[in-house]
C-alpha cells in the first residue's frame, strides 16, 4: 500500500505522513487520520467499481393459425400499423386522425405473453373525456364535438415488462455539523463520514412502452396499470379493438429501464441515511441483471384531436380509468372574452362614477 496516494476523503488533496503527530494529514483542510482508519477506508474503496447490466431477450411465439383473422392496417401518413380483426371496416389512425387501409395478414413479430383487458367500454371513455372538458372554457369548439368524441377508440398499446434484480452498493459523504458558543466565542464543529449502504432488490414489470408513436410521457402519465389483473394472451380480447404492434425493440428501452431501477434503488438506500446534516453521493455500484423480460398489452382509450395542422393525443387508462392530454386555448375566444370583461368592468365604473357625482 502506497501512502502518498492517499487523497483525502474530506477534501480529496492528497494526504501526507506528518512527523509530529506520527499520523496522515491533509495540509488543504488540515484533518488528520490515524493508519487503521485508512486501511478500512482503502478497503471500501477497492470494492467500488462500475455497476453490471445483463439483459434477457423476450421469446413469445406464434402457434399455427393463432394469427387467422387479424389484418394490419397502415397508416399512409405516420406509417403507424395497426391490428384489427376480420370484422373491422374502414377505420382511421389513433395517432394522427388520418385514414388507414389494410394492407395484409398479421404475420410478422412476436406474440404478447400477456394482456390487461378493458374495464371501461367506450360509452364509459367517451364520459370520462366529457368530463374532462368541464370546465374549460376557452377549448376549441371542435374538441366539444360529440361527433368528435365518438371517435375515440380503443387501443392495446405495447408494453416491454422487465423483471429484474440488482445487488447494488452506495457510499456517501455524510457531515454533522455542531455549534455552539461561550462568552468569548462561537464554536462550530464539522464530523466528516463515509456511510456505505449495500443490498439486494427486485423488481417486477418494470413497463416501457413498445411504440414509438406513442409518447412515453403520456404513457407513463396514466400507469399505474395492475398486472395482477394480466391474463395470458389470447387473440380473442383483440375482438372488438384495435391493437398497435411494437416498432421498439425490448434492447431500445435499456436506457430509459435502466434510469428507472437506478433512481428507484437510489431513493431507498437514500433513505435510510439519517442524523446527518449533509448527505452526498460519493460513489455509486448498481448491478442490474435483468432475469425475464415479456411483452404485454396495456388498455388504452386514445383520441387523437387535429387543430391548426397540429395533432393532440388524449389517452384513458382503460383499466382504471385516469385520463390526461394537453388541451389548447383559442385565442380568439379567449381575446373576446378578455375584451368582453373589460367593457363590463369599464361598464361598471362609469356606472359607479356617475351615481357618485
Amino acid at each position: 500500500m502506497v501512502l502518498m496516494d492517499y487523497k483525502c476523503p474530506n477534501c480529496g488533496g492528497a494526504i501526507n505522513f506528518d512527523t509530529s503527530s506520527q499520523r496522515m494529514k491533509c495540509p488543504f483542510c488540515d484533518t488528520e487520520f490515524d493508519m487503521d482508519t485508512l486501511k478500512d477506508y482503502d478497503n471500501i474503496l477497492k470494492e467500488d467499481g462500475d455497476g453490471e447490466i445483463n439483459w434477457s431477450a423476450p421469446k413469445g411465439k406464434w402457434a399455427d393459425g393463432e394469427q387467422d383473422g387479424l389484418n394490419v392496417y397502415v397508416c399512409k401518413s405516420c406509417g403507424g400499423e395497426i391490428v384489427g380483426d376480420d370484422t373491422m371496416g374502414a377505420t382511421s389512425c389513433p395517432y394522427c386522425d388520418n385514414p388507414v387501409v389494410m394492407s395484409g395478414k398479421w404475420e410478422k413479430g412476436l406474440r404478447p405473453d400477456l394482456v390487461i383487458p378493458f374495464k371501461f367500454d367506450k360509452k364509459q371513455a367517451k364520459l370520462k373525456f366529457s368530463e374532462y372538458l368541464k370546465g374549460k372554457f376557452l377549448l376549441p369548439k371542435v374538441f366539444k364535438s360529440e361527433n368528435h368524441i365518438e371517435e375515440i377508440k380503443g387501443l392495446y398499446v405495447p408494453f416491454w415488462l422487465y423483471d429484474a434484480d440488482t445487488d447494488s452498493r452506495i457510499r456517501y459523504d455524510a457531515r454533522s455539523v455542531r455549534t455552539w458558543s461561550d462568552s468569548n466565542y462561537s464554536y462550530t464543529e464539522t464530523s466528516y463520514y463515509s456511510v456505505t449502504r449495500a443490498g439486494k432488490l427486485g423488481f417486477k414489470a418494470v413497463p416501457a412502452d413498445a411504440s414509438a408513436k406513442m409518447d412515453d410521457v403520456l404513457m407513463q402519465s396514466i400507469e399505474p396499470y395492475d398486472l395482477r389483473e394480466a391474463v395470458d394472451f389470447q387473440t380473442a380480447y383483440l375482438a372488438g379493438f384495435l391493437a398497435d404492434k411494437y416498432d421498439v425493440n425490448a434492447d431500445e428501452q435499456k436506457d430509459i429501464v435502466n434510469k428507472r431501477i437506478n433512481q428507484s434503488v437510489s431513493e431507498i438506500f437514500r433513505n435510510t441515511v439519517r442524523g446527518y446534516s449533509s448527505v452526498s453521493v460519493e460513489q455509486s455500484t448498481i448491478n442490474i441483471d435483468n432475469k425475464l423480460t415479456r411483452y404485454a398489452l396495456y388498455p388504452v382509450w386514445v383520441l387523437t384531436t387535429r387543430w391548426r395542422d397540429k395533432a393532440y393525443i388524449f389517452a384513458m387508462n382503460g383499466q382504471t380509468g385516469k385520463f390526461v392530454g394537453d388541451l389548447p386555448v383559442d385565442k380568439s375566444l379567449r381575446t373576446a372574452l378578455f375584451v368582453g370583461i373589460s367593457v363590463v368592468t369599464a361598464t361598471i365604473l362609469f356606472l359607479i362614477l356617475y351615481f357618485v357625482a
